[in-house]
């Protein structure tokens, strides 16, 4: 019997988009789910439609107050909530539509042989604001792996779902995520799970229509839009202090980490700090951390040798 699956939704101003991805849960193939929003102070109409939505669902939907700290704190909040009960979620978020086989894949595909936690991530085909097809997302070539996760995420946050064992494995992680202020949920989710030595998939088979608008393009990581937000980003050194940010969230959770990731972090700080351009270059290729394209990596390498990462 598949078991229960509760969706974790964090939204802000999501009043437009929002019915569009209610709708696709009640759509799911896999129908024993419920929903647990987290509203991060909304003066649209997202609470309206939330409480609508749980009127419809006696008993299946929670409500509940975000930190109003941003997208990544208010999943965070959720992941870490003291009354979430154990068992598999999914992530949502609030502007996307979900395919009907959504939840019943990421079940099938998180079953696995029962020795460690499983994390499920899939592709998903991109859509401009009116949900008309662009193309599919960025396929990865290169498994996932820790020496990958220090330096680039690759599970597409909206379409993670951990089992239990995954889940209690982050719940212990919350706490260092907010003394260091880490900023990207899903790029946490994967730290951890690599570097603890989870099993994670990264689906070929895409799980969702992923909504393109103005206040997402950096997350699509396509498009002219998108590679002008990196480029910002790298300019304001923001990219550096995201890293410096896992980093410390890692050293406080060392313990849950595999001793080869642990060795690995170890590495990367210390390649950090070295003060020669060449030498911070020439450490992270011995290193073996790496991204998942030739381009990737070469763009690694620069930035590693600026000072820059």
């Amino acid at each position: 019997m598949a078991p229960h699956v509760r969706i974790l939704m964090a939204t802000f101003q999501g009043a437009t988009h929002l019915p569009a991805q209610l709708a696709s849960f009640e759509a799911q193939s896999h129908a024993d789910w419920s929903l647990w929003a987290s509203d991060d102070g909304s003066t649209d109409a997202t609470p309206d439609l939330l409480r609508a939505f749980a009127a419809r669902h006696p008993g299946r939907v929670r409500l509940i107050d975000g930190p109003r700290k941003g997208s990544a704190a208010n999943f965070l909040h959720l992941l870490g909530h003291p009354e979430l009960p154990p068992g598999p979620v999914a992530l949502s978020d609030q502007d996307d539509v979900w395919l009907p086989h959504r939840l019943a894949r990421g079940l099938q595909q998180l079953s696995g042989d029962g020795t460690r936690p499983n994390v499920y991530a899939s592709r998903t085909i991109r859509t401009d604001a009116d949900l008309r097809p662009l193309s599919p997302s960025v396929r990865h070539p290169r498994p996932p792996s820790f020496r990958n996760a220090l330096v680039q995420n690759i599970l597409a946050g909206n379409t993670l779902m951990l089992d239990a064992p995954a889940l209690a494995l982050l719940r212990a992680t919350i706490p260092a995520t907010r003394d260091a202020g880490v900023r990207h949920h899903d790029w946490w989710v994967y730290l951890v799970a690599a570097g603890a030595g989870a099993r994670i998939v990264n689906d070929d088979e895409p799980g969702l229509l992923y909504r393109q608008h103005g206040a997402n393009l950096m997350g699509a990581h396509q498009g002219p839009g998108a590679a002008l937000a990196r480029l910002r980003t790298l300019r304001a050194r923001a990219f550096a202090d995201w890293i410096t940010r896992n980093l410390a969230a890692l050293q406080a959770v060392a313990p849950l980490l595999t001793p080869q990731a642990r060795a690995d972090l170890d590495a990367f700080a210390r390649l950090r700090a070295a003060r020669n351009p060449l030498a911070r270059a020439l450490s992270l290729h011995r290193a073996g951390l790496h991204r998942q394209s030739v381009k990737g990596q070469a763009s690694l390498l620069g930035l590693a040798a600026m000072g820059w990462l």
